[in-house]
């Protein structure tokens, strides 16, 4: 019971509850477990289903507010994996839902779901600026009712980043989700590619989940005809190489994902790091891909922690615009909102 105790912890830090339920009752063993750690299972996999829900009632209610403004909608990570009935969406759990749309239309979707109910979130003019300038996404929206958020993206990175995938591709190659008219997923390879760039090159919140959602996305994908021979070439279209480097070996590393050999060779011949940068990231990447729990913590994982999070905002960022970035916030911090 005390090693059900710690999956237990471990698995809520890193939001798989749910999914660690649904690979115990794929294996039929849910019937076997102790009733405490089934009880905290199954309520994991409740809160998860009930989110689907309100997730899929939310897309409807986004794709009706802004049909009249002539951009697709394109759902990214959590909200695409449910809609499109992939397995990475099976107890995946999620806080927003993340959208992309042409970048010459952002306006005006913006001010459709404004008049639908969605207000800003942020209303200082500093991180106004921050994210209609530099960022790839507007400020996130809040519904004034029914409290959901959502993220409006014209691209999966930043302007300001280093690596700079080409948006337009990205929506030349977006696929319908069936039965759902009007509504659309990245290309598998893409949402691959995506979720990779999404936890390479951001933070580690929740890594383990992130890097959970990839095994499984190219588990399923990986059966399709021709995703395996276009993979490569495609992160390679969309500058994005590296951040698939760490996303193969590390899927293969921690869940023992069935990467074809001939792929890694190939990713290893165009975006393998240097040997010291590789055992630097190693090193860092051991430690903040394990839950975010005391019993998965040594006594380097806080500088870890810290030293990807620096790494994120220098990938996001050229340094000047960096050490501005920082020094306004040093300078202005947030003020507390009052009544």
């Amino acid at each position: 019971m005390a090693e059900w105790d710690t999956l237990i912890r471990q698995g809520r830090r890193a939001d798989l509850l749910a999914r660690l339920h649904g690979l115990v009752q794929e294996k039929n063993l849910l019937a076997s477990l102790p009733e405490a750690p089934r009880a905290h299972l199954q309520a994991a996999r409740v809160v998860a289903d009930k989110q689907a829900t309100a997730v899929a009632w939310e897309v409807r209610k986004i794709r009706a507010a802004i049909a009249h403004t002539g951009a697709p909608l394109i759902l990214l990570k959590g909200a695409a994996y449910c809609m499109a009935a992939l397995a990475a969406g099976r107890g995946r759990v999620f806080s927003d839902v993340d959208i992309l749309v042409p970048r010459q239309r952002i306006n005006h979707v913006e001010a459709a779901l404004m008049l639908h109910g969605w207000v800003a979130t942020q209303h200082d003019a500093y991180d106004q600026r921050y994210y209609r300038t530099w960022m790839h996404e507007i400020p996130p929206l809040l519904h004034i009712r029914r409290l959901s958020v959502i993220d409006v993206h014209h691209a999966i990175l930043p302007e300001t980043a280093r690596l700079r995938p080409d948006p337009a591709l990205l929506l030349a190659a977006a696929q319908p989700i069936a039965d759902e008219p009007g509504v659309y997923t990245l290309a598998p390879a893409d949402m691959v590619l995506h979720s990779a760039s999404h936890l390479f090159c951001g933070e580690f919140g929740h890594g383990l989940r992130d890097l959970s959602d990839i095994d499984l996305l190219l588990r399923e994908f990986g059966t399709v005809a021709g995703f395996w021979d276009g993979l490569v070439a495609r992160a390679q279209s969309l500058d994005l190489a590296r951040p698939l480097y760490y996303a193969l070996h590390w899927a293969t590393r921690l869940f023992a994902t069935p990467v074809p050999p001939i792929v890694l060779r190939e990713i290893d011949a165009c975006a393998r790091p240097s040997t010291p940068v590789k055992t630097l990231m190693n090193a860092l990447l051991q430690r903040t891909l394990a839950p975010d729990h005391a019993s998965c913590r040594d006594a380097l994982s806080v500088p870890a922690r810290a030293l990807l999070y620096a790494r994120a905002h220098w990938l996001r960022m050229p340094p000047h615009l960096l050490a501005y970035h920082l020094a306004h916030k040093a300078l202005f911090p947030p003020r507390a909102a009052t009544n």
